[in-house]
């Protein structure tokens, strides 16, 4: 069997297309229903809240040179102060500012149709769709109402017993059954499941570079999979390990993820703090939510993801 042909067998194996209607566009999102939100709801026991999200400012996980994107600008248009104006409407003074930012530039959301092969996105929309306007389908528009779920942290890092997992790491279904059991855990049908490798955490501390990341191998997606899982989250880059073992193709499980399953990706999210306290506490599920910025037509979108406990 090809290199690819293992990419396109997987995915034909996994695919979810007309699952939910020739028309749907949401994918495995559709694994949360209003019964799985209400259950969500009850996890708030204690009302600690945690941002899983980057700061969105220049020093951000971008390299214009290695990726292709640039981390967010923010800028002052009126403010107060030395040299500065304001904007004057009767007895008071305002400030304005702006951003310029790629909307997947720091934590965020990859859309359905953020990537595909075979010249087909999920559920066999052609990728003729996506144009210089936006996606016509399968874009962060399809779920502007967010993302609210039961969600499950899987801290493997901390299970294997390290800061941080070395690059090129590939966690593999069975670390991910390891790390369920040694936390008292079970990923259900509807759940977030975050994947904590310690990048991100050790990026900021200067202690690792992103150039190669670890992350999670291409057989991943059929544990997903059989598990229903609405979405799957981590602190790197692409979720997967890029250099995947096996000689398979970059963005192998992305391929499978988002144009087979209808799996959506979130990355760069930063899971640190949350981490501690499940280990403090031992309790690894929590309330979830996250809603993409409601642009129509974008093929992903940042989100301030938050935890509640």
């Amino acid at each position: 069997m090809a290199v690819h042909e293992a990419v396109r067998a997987l995915g034909r194996e996994l695919s979810n297309w007309g699952r939910w209607g020739a028309e749907d566009e949401k994918g495995c999102f559709n694994h949360i229903t209003p019964d799985k939100i209400v259950e969500a709801g009850k996890l708030i026991r204690s009302g600690k809240i945690f941002s899983l999200s980057l700061p969105l400012d220049l020093d951000g996980p971008q390299d214009v040179r290695r990726t292709g994107r640039m981390n967010p600008v923010h800028r002052m248009i009126r403010y107060g102060g030395e040299g500065a104006y304001g904007h004057k409407m009767g007895e008071f003074c305002s400030a304005d500012d702006t951003a310029l930012l790629d909307l997947q530039s720091s934590t965020q959301w990859d859309a359905l149709s953020h990537l595909w092969y075979d010249d087909t996105l999920y559920n066999g929309f052609p990728a003729s769709s996506i144009t210089a306007h936006g996606a016509a389908h399968c874009a962060v528009g399809a779920w502007k109402a967010g993302v609210v779920s039961r969600g499950v942290l899987l801290d493997i890092a901390a299970h294997i017993g390290v800061s941080h997992l070395e690059p090129d790491f590939a966690i593999t279904p069975e670390m991910l059954d390891a790390t369920e059991a040694a936390q008292g855990v079970k990923v259900e049908a509807g759940d977030v499941v975050l994947i904590r490798t310690g990048l991100i955490g050790a990026w900021r501390r200067g202690e690792a570079t992103l150039d190669r990341q670890p992350g999670l191998a291409f057989q991943c997606a059929r544990w997903l999979h059989e598990r229903d899982v609405a979405a799957v989250c981590a602190d790197n880059s692409a979720v997967e390990v890029l250099q995947q073992p096996d000689g398979l193709p970059l963005c192998s499980f992305h391929m499978v993820a988002l144009r087979d399953m209808g799996l959506m990706l979130g990355e760069l999210y930063l899971l640190d703090e949350l981490a501690a306290d499940c280990a403090a506490d031992g309790v690894y599920a929590f309330f979830f939510t996250a809603a993409p910025l409601p642009f129509p037509r974008a093929v992903g979108s940042p989100v301030n993801p938050l935890a509640i406990k």
